[in-house]
């Protein structure tokens, strides 16, 4: 059975300087990731949403659906500024709101509206429909193996050396 990397590799082979066997590795993990990043676009796109939407109303849901611009800004790596025009945004599109603290009247909070969700939902279901696409080619067994040894690569890239 071959693939696109197996080409990849046939086109290398003794004009590069690298480990064939982690050539292979590497190569077909970038692939996958853009693959992954493709379906995730193409199931936004299906609803109607961009990726920076998504992202948003993700970290929402993930705080049950309400938290503070700060919070938000500090997950998504973003400038208050930039978190503001992307709420804004959310805000028009009527997938947020924003409300005054109870506790505090300075502080507002971020909360997701009930279309917010909806959407949130709809490309969440579109997503798991893919990505379970994907893992499909493999058993059980196998699944529960590739999930290791992706743990422990990313273990090793994690740790303090």
């Amino acid at each position: 059975m071959e693939d696109s990397v197996d080409r990849h590799l046939a086109r290398w082979r003794g004009k590069a300087p690298y480990d064939e066997l982690v050539e292979g590795v590497v190569t077909r993990m970038q692939m996958l990731v853009k693959h992954l990043h493709q379906t995730k676009a193409a199931a936004l796109a299906e609803v109607g949403m961009q990726d920076f939407e998504f992202e948003t109303l993700h970290r929402l849901v993930a705080h049950s659906g309400g938290a503070t611009p700060s919070a938000l800004a500090a997950e998504l790596l973003l400038s208050p500024a930039g978190m503001t025009g992307r709420l804004d945004t959310l805000e028009r599109s009527g997938l947020i709101r924003r409300v005054r603290s109870t506790d505090d009247r300075r502080r507002v909070d971020v909360e997701l509206t009930d279309r917010g969700r909806e959407l949130w939902t709809e490309a969440m279901e579109i997503r798991a429909e893919v990505e379970s696409g994907m893992i499909s080619a493999l058993s059980l067994e196998d699944r529960v193996t590739l999930d290791g040894l992706l743990k422990q690569l990313l273990h090793n890239v994690e740790s303090p050396h």
